[in-house]
């Protein structure tokens, strides 16, 4: 009698060793060494702009107009801070942050709010015209900003909100809604029915379920939302430029003028730029894990 001997893994009847799906076969030679220096080769390459910001940022007007910013590695003495002290004196500047602060916040905040409630609504509420109220969201998501532009700021100023922070903040509201409803509404959808309905059997209702199950649940998807759209309004500037009063103008307006006032002044540009790259890069960083847990949900089952 001949033993049955058991099948190797990774092997077929009679035809040997199985080979690995594409995918697998090229995330195993990603984790190669070879593509590993390419990568940080590609990402030091992709940072240098921000280096030469930075660097140019603390150097006198004299010295970048002598060379350029690459000579500090050879005379490190060039570098101070005075460019930022001067910076920070400046009365436009300094409340052009706050201004921007004041339009991206809420405008960040009510746009996750909204969003949220919409996207669980139309993922798991039943209502007459569900699905194609959804449609409607999804159509709005080609409709470009600068075909608006002139009719809203019509709309703005017969009902008294243009050239104020109001109206730039609905503005960056009503134009980051449906891809907000459309990313939540599809990552909602996703949570298993199982949960929702042992919920409601417990007696939660829709709003008890939405705060105690789906928004935890749903936590690196908003994370991810809250990033996107707040680096969209915080460097935004031709809304802001259209939409906002002089005297709060954020602070991409506000470097856009000192370049049309003083064309060679480089180093207020270079300090105000990256000044203005730090806000979004805390927010980025203070929220990074949450950022990948929502791009990589889905990827992997």
């Amino acid at each position: 009698m001949t033993a049955i001997r058991p099948r190797a893994a990774g092997t077929t009847a009679g035809k040997g060793p199985a080979r690995r799906p594409l995918a697998a076969r090229i995330a195993a030679r990603a984790g190669s060494g070879g593509v590993r220096v390419l990568l940080i080769l590609t990402a030091l390459f992709w940072l240098l702009p921000t280096v030469g910001l930075l660097i140019s940022s603390l150097r006198s007007p004299a010295d970048i107009a002598a060379d350029g910013w690459w000579s500090v590695f050879t005379a490190p003495a060039q570098l101070t801070t005075e460019n930022y002290a001067q910076l920070l004196k400046n009365e436009a500047v300094t409340d052009s942050l706050v201004s921007s602060l004041m339009i991206t916040v809420p405008s960040t905040v009510l746009v996750v709010a909204v969003g949220a409630l919409a996207g669980y609504a139309f993922a798991w509420m039943d209502f007459p015209g569900r699905d194609w109220c959804f449609l409607l969201v999804v159509a709005l998501l080609v409709v470009p900003v600068q075909v608006a532009l002139v009719p809203v700021a019509e709309l703005f100023g017969v009902i008294g909100i243009f050239e104020t922070t109001l109206g730039v903040i609905l503005f960056h509201v009503a134009f980051g809604l449906p891809f907000a409803i459309f990313l939540l509404r599809n990552f909602f959808a996703e949570i298993p029915r199982e949960l929702l309905e042992a919920a409601r059997l417990d007696g939660a209702g829709e709003l008890r379920l939405f705060a105690r199950v789906v928004l935890p649940l749903g936590g690196p998807a908003i994370a991810s939302l809250g990033i996107f759209q707040f680096l969209w309004v915080w460097n935004d500037m031709l809304i802001a430029l259209i939409f906002a009063d002089t005297d709060s103008a954020p602070v991409t307006v506000v470097l856009q003028r000192q370049v049309r006032q003083f064309g060679n002044n480089i180093d207020v540009l270079a300090s105000g730029a990256f000044l203005s790259m730090v806000v979004p890069l805390v927010v980025f960083f203070a929220f990074q894990r949450q950022f990948v847990s929502g791009v990589m949900a889905g990827a992997v089952k």
